[in-house]
């Protein structure tokens, strides 16, 4: 557990323009405009499925911040992002967002029943 960003699921019919739109709102009370696909998070599962994660960020923005039923939120000044309790990939993530370089986080091989992770 720990802080996260934001997200969920793409609803059937659903852009994914619609669906990262549609779910800040929900979390979030925001409406983002002109989200920007940054990057993408993937791995497969022990069953061979695989999971993508698309990563969205946007500059711009209406309403007013309100928590929801899928949890607090709040401002955070990103320097203090290293001295909080975060999920357990959260910095590595944030990599993806900031780096212009980076597209891509895959987690590959377990190894001693720890995933190895790569950025592309």
């Amino acid at each position: 557990s720990g802080a996260a960003l934001p997200g969920g699921h793409v609803e059937d019919k659903e852009s994914f323009h619609d669906s990262v739109v549609r779910e800040i709102y929900e979390e979030t009370g925001l409406t983002i405009k002109h989200p920007q696909l940054v990057g993408i998070k993937n791995w497969h599962t022990d069953e061979g499925i695989r999971y993508i994660v698309f990563l969205y960020k946007a500059c711009a923005y209406s309403g007013q911040l309100r928590s929801s039923e899928e949890g607090q939120v709040r401002w955070v000044n990103r320097r203090d992002l290293p001295k909080m309790d975060l999920a357990y990939d959260m910095l590595a993530l944030l990599r993806v967002f900031d780096e212009a370089a980076l597209s891509e986080y895959f987690y590959h091989d377990k190894v001693d029943g720890r995933w190895q992770k790569k950025f592309y």
